[in-house]
C-alpha cells in the first residue's frame, strides 16, 4: 500500500448504446457497458463476440505474396525438393515451426527444421543456419517469426542455390529482403485486414493457403490450433478479430484434444484439461516452452510439440521442465543482483532509464530480469551481458514509451537489434556501451513525463459486490479469451473491510488471502487473492476499511469451482480515486 500507482476509471460508453444493447441481448447494464467500451453495440456484434466463428477468418490470400508462396511450395513438394523450416527459439518461434512442419510432413517427407541457437546462432537468420541448409541439400527455406530484416541472409541464401519464403509479423524496414515471397500483415503495401497476427499465426495461414487452393478440408486444419493459441497468448498479441477467433478455438482444442506434446506440459504445470485459460498459458505452459531456447535449445520445443506419442513427449517434457526450474533459479539469483546494482547506484544509466551491465549474467533470462526491474523502477530498462565477445541483451519498457525508437537511435552504435515497442533485443561492441548509455539516457529525457513513470491500474467500472451474480459471472466468463484489447475487465469496489480471516499465504508470505465484505452489504463475504500484497497484512488486520480493484476469476482447485476476486491493488478508504 506504499506503493504509488495510479487509478484511472474508464469514462462510462454512450448511456444511450448502453441501454439499447442491454435491453437488447438481456443483460446488465455494468456488462453492456463493457461491450460498447470493446465496440460491441448491437445485437448482431455480440453474437460475433460471444460466439466466435472460424467462418469470419479472412482470405489468406489477402495478404501479399501469398499466391507466389503458396505456389513455391507446391513446386517443392511436386519436384520433391527438400523443405527446411527455420524459425526463432522463443514460444511464438517454435510452435510457429511445428505447425508448419506437421502440416507440411503430412505432404512430403523431405523436410527438415532448424532452430537457431540462442548463444552461438543469435537472433534470427543466420549465416552458419544457411551454410547448414546447403550442405543439408536444401533448396527451399521458410522462415517463421524471423526473417523480416534478413536482406543479407536472402542474398546469400541465394547465392547458395536456396529460395527463401519469409513469414514473419515484425515490423519491416524500407527495404524487404529478396525473397522468392515475403508474407508480413505489417508490409505497408500489404492489405491484409488483420496486421496483429503472431509469427505462428503468419505460418497457419500458409497452411490454410496451401489448404484452401489444394483441396485439403479446413477440418484437417482445426488440430493445429492448441499450437496457435500458445503462440497468441505467449506473444502477447492483441485479442481482438482474427487473433480471438483463433484463440477461441485453439483454448478450446487444448482442453478437449490436446497433442502429446502440450498435454505432458499441461501435466507437468500441474494443470488440468478442461479448464485451461490463457493465463494459465502465459504463466505456466509458454515459459516452460521458452525455458528450452533460454536454457539449452528451442530444437526441444519443437521436438516436444511434435511428438508422435505420449510416452516420448513426456520425456522430452522433463527435460523442458528441468530447464524451467534450473532458468528460475538463475533469474532469482541474477534479478537479486540486478536490483543490488540499482540500489548501490551501479547502473549505467539510471535517471530516465535503468541499465545495468554484467558480462558474467547468463544471456537466455536477461529479458526476464528486465521486466522485474520494470516491476521495480516501473523505469524502462536494459540488462546487458556479454556472448560471443558482444555485449547483447534485452530491453523491457513502460506503458506508454516507445523503447524500440530509443534504441533505433543507436543504430549507428549496434551490430544489431530487433524488437516491439515495448520488448527489444540489441547486440554492440563493448567500447560503443558508455555511448550508448549515455545517448539512451538523453533519448528518453523529454520524452518520457512522471506519469508515464507510475504504474497505473485502468478500472473499467464501478461495481458493488451484490452485482457479481452467478449470471453475472457466467456472462463475464464468455469475454474471454482475454489479452490486449480485450483484457480481464478490471472493477473498482469502494468500502471494504475483512471478515477477519485474512492471512499471508505463499512461499515467504508474500501474498495475501482475504475473504472481503463491503460496508453497504455486509452479509456477503467474496474470497480474494492479493499476489505480492502483504504489505497491506497489518493494516488489513485491524479492521480498517479500504478500497479495492480487481478480477473476477474462476478458481479451479482439486475439482471444485469457486469465484475470487484477484486484486490488482489496494488503497486506505481516504485516498481519492481519479
Amino acid at each position: 500500500m506504499d506503493k504509488e500507482c495510479r487509478w484511472l476509471v474508464s469514462t462510462p460508453a454512450d448511456p444511450e448504446k448502453v441501454s439499447r444493447l442491454s435491453t437488447e441481448v438481456g443483460i446488465d447494464s455494468v456488462l453492456a457497458d463493457l461491450l460498447v467500451q470493446r465496440g460491441v453495440e448491437t445485437y448482431e456484434q455480440a453474437r460475433q463476440f460471444f460466439r466466435p466463428s472460424l467462418d469470419d477468418l479472412h482470405d489468406p490470400f489477402l495478404m501479399k505474396d501469398m499466391d507466389v508462396a503458396v505456389e513455391r511450395v507446391r513446386k517443392a513438394i511436386e519436384k520433391d525438393e527438400k523443405i527446411l523450416v527455420y524459425g526463432d527459439y522463443d514460444v511464438d518461434g517454435t510452435t510457429a515451426v511445428a505447425l508448419v512442419l506437421s502440416f507440411l510432413k503430412k505432404i512430403t517427407s523431405n523436410i527438415d527444421f532448424y532452430i537457431p541457437d540462442r548463444y552461438d546462432d543469435g537472433y534470427g537468420v543466420t549465416t552458419k543456419g544457411i551454410d547448414l541448409a546447403a550442405a543439408g541439400g536444401v533448396d527451399l527455406i521458410i522462415t517463421l517469426d524471423c526473417g523480416i530484416k534478413a536482406i543479407n541472409m536472402a542474398e546469400y541464401a541465394k547465392s547458395k542455390g536456396m529460395d527463401m519464403i519469409i513469414c514473419d509479423h515484425h515490423l519491416p524496414e524500407d527495404v524487404l529482403p529478396a525473397a522468392v515471397a515475403v508474407l508480413d500483415p505489417k508490409r505497408e503495401d500489404c492489405g491484409y485486414p488483420f496486421d496483429d497476427l503472431s509469427g505462428c499465426g503468419v505460418g497457419f495461414k500458409l497452411v490454410q493457403a496451401y489448404a484452401n487452393r489444394y483441396g485439403i478440408a479446413f477440418e484437417e486444419l482445426v488440430p493445429l490450433l492448441d499450437l496457435l493459441v500458445v503462440s497468441i497468448a505467449s506473444d502477447l498479441v492483441s485479442m481482438v478479430g482474427e487473433n480471438r477467433v483463433l484463440a477461441y478455438y485453439g483454448l478450446k482444442r487444448l482442453n478437449e484434444s490436446p497433442r502429446h506434446g502440450l498435454l505432458a506440459m499441461i501435466e507437468l504445470s500441474n494443470l488440468e484439461t478442461g479448464h485451461l485459460t490463457i493465463d494459465d498459458i502465459v504463466f505456466k505452459i509458454g515459459p516452460r516452452l521458452n525455458a528450452a531456447g533460454r536454457m539449452e535449445t528451442g530444437r526441444l520445443a519443437v521436438e516436444l510439440l511434435t511428438a508422435e506419442d505420449p510416452a516420448s513427449a513426456r520425456k522430452t517434457g522433463e527435460k523442458i521442465n528441468e530447464n524451467n526450474n534450473e532458468r528460475k533459479s538463475i533469474d532469482r539469483e541474477i534479478t537479486k543482483e540486478a536490483l543490488e546494482i540499482v540500489e548501490k547506484g551501479g547502473c549505467l544509466a539510471s535517471k530516465n532509464v535503468t541499465i545495468v551491465y554484467n558480462p558474467e549474467w547468463n544471456k537466455g533470462v536477461v529479458g526476464i530480469v528486465a521486466s522485474r526491474l520494470v516491476e521495480s523502477t516501473y523505469k524502462p530498462s536494459i540488462v546487458l551481458t556479454r556472448s560471443n565477445g558482444f555485449v547483447t541483451g534485452s530491453a523491457r519498457s513502460v506503458a506508454g514509451f516507445d523503447l524500440y525508437s530509443a534504441i533505433e537511435s543507436c543504430a549507428d552504435l549496434l551490430e544489431n537489434f530487433g524488437g516491439h515497442v515495448y520488448a527489444a533485443g540489441l547486440t554492440m561492441k563493448e567500447e560503443n556501451l558508455k555511448e550508448f548509455a549515455e545517448r539512451i539516457n538523453d533519448f528518453v529525457e523529454g520524452k518520457i513525463n512522471r506519469e508515464m513513470l507510475t504504474p497505473v491500474v485502468q478500472i473499467d467500472a464501478k461495481l458493488d459486490f451484490a452485482q457479481i451474480t452467478p449470471r453475472f459471472f457466467r456472462i463475464l466468463k464468455q469475454f474471454q479469451p482475454f489479452g490486449p484489447g480485450n483484457n480481464n475487465p478490471v472493477f473498482l469496489t469502494e468500502d471494504v473491510y475483512d471478515a477477519g480471516s485474512g492471512r499471508k499465504v505463499g512461499a515467504g508470505g508474500l501474498h495475501l488471502k482475504l475473504d472481503l465484505i463491503q460496508e453497504a452489504q455486509p452479509y456477503r463475504q467474496i474470497a480474494a487473492i492479493g499476489f505480492n500484497m502483504a504489505d497491506a497484512y497489518d493494516y488489513i488486520r485491524e479492521g480498517n476499511p479500504f478500497d479495492v480493484c480487481y478480477s473476477v476469476v474462476e478458481n479451479y482447485y482439486r475439482g471444485n469451482s469457486t469465484l475470487q476476486l484477484r486484486l490488482k491493488d489496494i488503497k486506505e478508504r481516504k485516498e481519492e480515486i481519479i
